[in-house]
C-alpha cells in the first residue's frame, strides 16, 4: 500500500507562499559572513527501508532521508542524522536535541506528547510477511492468532504494539532490530512478521524466498509523518510547506517508485 496524499490547490498555494517567506527570512541569518550554519539534526532509527536505512559506510538512505536532505538544502543548512531506536525515540528526541525525526514514522497520538507532526505525506498499513512455502496460510488476523503460530516483531515500535494487540494467543518473539528479522523468517525460525506493507514490498526484493501478503489491502491504515521539534511553529510551518510542494510536484511519488515501484532502482 502506498497511497498518494493530495492537498487542495488553495492549501498548497498558501503553504508554498508561507515556505518562501519563512525561508527568505531564515536564510540571511544563517548565511552571514564567517558564520557557519548550524546543522539540522534528524533523529532516525535507520532500520526501516524504504523510509530510512543505514548503509555499510555509516550513512543513511531512503525516502525520508531524501526528504530531510532536501529540506536542509532549502534552508541552506547541513544535516546530521542522529541514530536512535524505536524503543527510545520518545526520550532521545528531546535529549539529543533533534529538530526532526524521520524513518517511516506513523501518526500515533502517543507521539504527540513529545513532538509535533508534519502534514501526512503518505499512508501505509500492516501486512503479513511470511515464507513463500507457507502460501496464503497467514493472510488473516484469525489465522495468525493461534497458539501454534510463531509471530516475530521488532521491539519498541508499532509492529510490537500491533502484534501484542492482535495476536495474544500466538507465540510472540520480540526481536532487537529490524535489520535481521527477515532472516529469521527465511531460516524458518519464525512463521510470520506483520509490518508496514511498504517495507514488506521492499524487503521481499532482497529476500526472494519471502512474500508479503495482500500489501494493497493491509489490516489497517495510518498516515506517515515527520516529527518536528515541539512548539517550534516556524520550523513546523516550513516543514509543512516543503512537504506540500514535494507532494504537489509528484516528488514524493517518484521517491517511492524508485524504491518499491515495478522498476525500482534503489537498493
Amino acid at each position: 500500500m502506498r497511497s498518494r496524499v493530495t492537498l487542495p490547490g488553495r492549501i498548497v498555494a498558501v503553504l508554498v507562499a508561507a515556505c518562501a517567506a519563512l525561508v527568505a527570512a531564515a536564510i540571511p541569518a544563517a548565511a552571514r559572513p564567517r558564520e557557519v550554519p548550524t546543522a539540522l539534526r534528524a533523529c532516525t532509527p535507520g532500520d526501516y527501508p524504504p523510509y530510512s536505512i543505514r548503509d555499510d559506510a555509516g550513512g543513511y538512505r531512503g525516502v525520508d532521508v531524501d526528504l530531510a536532505q532536501g529540506f536542509a538544502a532549502l534552508l541552506g543548512r547541513p544535516i546530521e542524522f542522529v541514530p536512535v531506536t524505536w524503543a527510545t525515540l520518545k526520550t532521545d528526541f528531546a535529549e539529543r536535541n533533534c529538530d526532526l525525526a524521520v524513518g517511516g514514522i506513523s501518526d500515533l497520538p502517543s507521539r504527540r506528547a513529545f513532538a509535533d507532526f508534519s502534514v501526512t505525506y503518505g499512508t501505509d498499513g500492516k501486512a503479513p510477511v511470511t515464507h513463500r512455502a507457507n502460501g496464503a496460510a497467514y493472510s488473516t488476523i484469525a489465522e495468525i492468532n493461534r497458539p501454534d503460530v510463531r509471530v516475530i516483531a521488532n521491539r519498541g515500535g508499532t509492529n510490537e504494539e500491533f502484534a501484542r494487540k492482535n495476536f495474544p494467543a500466538a507465540q510472540l518473539t520480540l526481536w532487537p532490530d529490524n535489520l535481521t528479522i527477515f532472516g529469521e523468517l527465511e531460516q524458518g525460525r519464525a512463521d510470520v512478521f506483520v509490518t508496514d506493507s511498504v517495507e514488506g514490498r521492499y524487503r521481499v526484493r532482497q529476500h526472494p524466498d519471502l512474500q508479503v501478503l495482500h500489501p494493497e489491502s493491509p489490516f489497517d491504515s495510518f498516515g506517515k509523518v515527520l516529527l518536528v521539534r515541539k512548539d517550534d511553529s516556524v520550523l513546523a510551518a516550513m516543514v509543512d510547506a516543503y512537504l506540500a510542494t514535494q507532494l504537489a510536484t509528484g516528488a514524493v511519488d517518484r521517491l517511492f517508485d524508485r524504491w518499491i515501484g515495478p522498476n525500482a532502482s534503489a537498493r
